[in-house]
């Protein structure tokens, strides 16, 4: 619990629009709305709280500020900061959690349409004066797939695999949950991967980035999908090794992919990603989790966050 005024910085506000309620406590507020990386240790002197969205906290950085004493990830996923470091030295982490469960999966779905239609494919057709030749009152020059009876494989059993299973099964697709090494959640029937993979008209991806997820899809992954499957990523770029996705779509190793996220991000120096140009690839900045609702339902988790770790009553915790 916080005995004095605490400083509390959020060091990269402009990666959230939404409205930041007040703090229910007495505290120095301060806000940037980005911070590089030589910025961080002078703009956290003095600090208590330190709020990220995406600026990384590394043991090189969090060294040189003993009075740090909470990091408030505004994000679920937090692997810009170094956990272990923050164990070791008594610096609390929370994350955020359910906040995406709709627009996530939702967004993940906006892509399998499009791609499972070919309607980028069409609409350029129609740009390109195609349909104003046509000799009847439609063409077929690109397939057209039905949900109602594909398989969707789901690589992550989270809240948002959950949601974008209940979707699937909505649009009466049969669901598969890849197996992986515990923890699992509970009341899951789960299918070894490999099999996920072969048997999947969609491959979603909902997991963590981890050491033992990093590149979990490569070649030999894509030589194991169906020539017509399509792969979706909303969750880490790192989960795939992205030249070898390049590969696939140049060699036909799979229908297309639906990619929300990069290694690297902003892809400031070029990315192989940006130069695939076909109908059969989306490519989207990292806007999946970013509707109005959620965006606004994360802001109040944050602040929620930082309350309850205030009084003592920490919530959200990874260390």
């Amino acid at each position: 619990m916080l005995r004095t005024m605490p400083r509390v910085v959020f060091l990269d506000r402009a990666s959230l629009k939404a409205n930041v309620r007040k703090l229910s406590f007495a505290a120095e507020y301060v806000e940037h709305d980005t911070t590089g990386i030589d910025d961080i240790v002078p703009r956290l002197g003095g600090a208590a709280v330190a709020i990220v969205n995406k600026v990384p906290m590394r043991a090189q950085t969090l060294r040189w500020l003993p009075q740090l004493k909470m990091i408030a990830v505004a994000a679920t996923g937090y692997d810009v900061v170094d956990v272990p470091y923050c164990k070791e030295h008594g610096i609390a982490v929370a994350n955020i959690r359910n906040y995406a469960v709709h627009t996530v999966p939702e967004h993940t779905f906006a892509m399998i349409l499009a791609l499972r239609r070919n309607l980028l494919a069409y609409r350029q057709d129609v740009e390109n004066g195609v349909w104003n030749r046509a000799e009847q009152f439609c063409f077929f020059n690109h397939d057209i797939g039905d949900l109602y009876g594909a398989t969707l494989g789901i690589i992550g059993e989270g809240v948002i695999g959950q949601g974008t299973a209940a979707i699937g099964r909505a649009f009466g697709m049969q669901v598969l949950f890849a197996d992986h090494p515990p923890p699992r959640a509970a009341d899951v029937e789960f299918t070894p991967l490999d099999q996920v993979l072969a048997r999947s008209d969609v491959v979603s991806l909902h997991c963590p980035l981890l050491p033992s997820t990093r590149n979990l899809i490569g070649i030999d992954a894509f030589k194991q999908m169906k020539h017509n499957a399509l792969l979706i990523n909303t969750a880490r770029g790192g989960l795939v090794d992205e030249a070898a996705l390049v590969q696939a779509l140049d060699q036909g190793l799979i229908a297309g992919a639906g990619f929300d996220v990069l290694t690297s991000e902003p892809p400031r120096d070029g990315h192989p990603l940006l130069d695939v140009r076909r109908p059969n690839f989306i490519l989207t900045p990292h806007i999946a989790w970013a509707s109005d609702g959620a965006m606004q339902f994360l802001a109040d988790q944050l602040i929620d966050n930082i309350e309850h770790w205030a009084a003592g009553k920490p919530q959200n915790l990874v260390t």
